[in-house]
């Protein structure tokens, strides 16, 4: 499945606590973006098909059809020049826009 870092975690158990609702977050993919595919984010609570990834009690839903396209991902979470946000680091991903929120699949790009 997907991986968490230590900052990514830290960094979704403070959302959470602000937010006041939900018990982690939803990481899923769907069509769009002007890559193909696009990362979608929210918080929200577990689904009885969800996946569910946990690291250091944060919580990570992915539904069934995103499963595939997110294994062997890490998410991280940066605070940088460039601004601050989760970060997925997917292998399936040939091509990312520059937002870093929408990508080609690699079989995309063989197509």
């Amino acid at each position: 499945m997907i991986t968490l870092t230590d900052q990514a975690a830290v960094a979704l158990l403070d959302l959470i606590a602000s937010k006041g609702s939900g018990e982690g977050l939803r990481l899923a993919v769907e069509k769009g973006g002007c890559a193909g595919l696009q990362y979608v984010m929210e918080i929200d609570d577990a689904k009885p098909t969800d996946a569910i990834i946990e690291h250091m009690g944060a919580k990570v839903f992915i539904d069934p059809d995103s499963a595939e396209k997110l294994e062997g991902s890490s998410l991280d979470y940066e605070d940088g020049l460039s601004g601050a946000g989760f970060r997925i680091r997917n292998p399936h991903a040939t091509r990312s826009c520059g937002c870093g929120t929408s990508f080609e699949p690699a079989a995309a790009a063989e197509a």
